[in-house]
């Protein structure tokens, strides 16, 4: 199928929006081109994009490396109308670290990828809800797999339960099989998916000799931090033996640190950027998730009306995901 003349909107970024205010001036809606896809190129006819914190960061100017002018976006769904014979008109998901930052990304109504980072999303799974998986449940399977994965039994300790990190690093532990514990800064419930009960801790408490006492003294074979700073030296305090904690983000750049405490723990940190993960790196990701989201032990972020936004409410959807909306907002097209 040619798309030699076909025309879709996309979003397209000028500059840096310098406040929440300024988003409506930076995030404009131009009608684009189409190109038509090289030998080993695929067209996808984007259905719906996660908007991601890092979206909005990088729309406000806090990723050095990003380009100007751009499309955002780095999550997808979508169908193939151009390209290689086997992917024509199948329904796609995916996600890239470079797609929105350091090339045109997938807050548009086409998207241009190799073919080879092409992947079939789940049939259990709506185009909308795959468009919403991307960015965390691959920085949470890829963080879990740098630390070692988790194993049946396993304690997991999940700092920010509550956001979509997570919220799926929760869902991929308790599927493994482990003992998880989640930490949010007040007693609250957990408001996700998960394949088995869950402790949940407040963390205004010494939620760290909590998890002690009710493990006999173990402590978390592996901490999950997507806080980073304010919750680094209780971790460390929950961490067991030979324990792995994983990095995504912080508030304070620098924090205190007990070497002794670390060495002799035998303990392992472990930083991961999804930025640095391109879009064939992300289809290698989902292709380890797949199985459980065809099965239903990993279930996608329900996306409810108000969170799905068009395409000329970008602005709109950008200042809900900078405000901390607590669900999943979703670009639709």
């Amino acid at each position: 199928m040619s798309t030699a003349g076909r025309r879709g909107a996309a979003l397209r970024v000028q500059s840096k929006a310098e406040s929440a205010e300024a988003l409506d001036a930076a995030i404009g809606l131009a009608e684009m081109d189409i190109p038509e896809p090289g030998p080993d190129q695929a067209v996808i006819e984007v259905r719906a994009a996660g908007v991601n914190p890092s979206d909005v960061k990088a729309v406000m100017g806090a990723m050095p490396h990003a380009v100007w002018p751009r499309t955002p976006g780095r999550d997808y769904a979508g169908v193939v109308v151009a390209g290689p014979e086997p992917l024509l008109g199948r329904d796609v998901w995916g996600s890239g670290g470079e797609l929105g930052i350091r090339r045109d990304g997938t807050h548009a109504r086409y998207l241009v990828l190799p073919a080879a980072h092409v992947r079939e999303k789940p049939g259990r799974i709506t185009l909308t809800e795959a468009g919403a998986v991307g960015v965390p449940f691959i920085t949470a399977a890829e963080g879990l797999r740098e630390a070692g994965g988790v194993q049946p039994g396993d304690v997991a300790l999940v700092l920010g339960a509550n956001g979509k990190v997570g919220q799926a690093a929760i869902q991929i532990a308790t599927a493994a099989g482990a003992r998880v514990f989640g930490v949010e800064r007040t007693a609250k419930p957990y408001r996700g998916h998960a394949s088995a009960p869950l402790t949940m801790l407040a963390g205004d408490r010494d939620w760290a000799a909590e998890l002690r006492d009710t493990t006999g003294g173990h402590g978390a074979d592996v901490v999950f931090n997507t806080v980073g700073s304010p919750y680094f030296e209780a971790a460390n305090r929950a961490m067991a033996v030979r324990g792995r904690q994983i990095f995504i983000s912080t508030i304070e750049r620098s924090v205190p640190f007990d070497i002794f405490a670390f060495y002799r723990g035998r303990h392992r940190f472990i930083g991961l950027d999804t930025l640095a993960l391109d879009s064939g790196d992300c289809a290698g990701i989902l292709d380890t998730l797949r199985p459980g989201f065809e099965s239903g032990a990993l279930r996608p972020f329900p996306v409810s009306d108000p969170n799905a936004y068009p395409l000329d409410r970008a602005a709109d959807a950008y200042r809900a995901v900078l405000a901390g909306a607590p669900e999943r907002v979703v670009l639709v097209t």
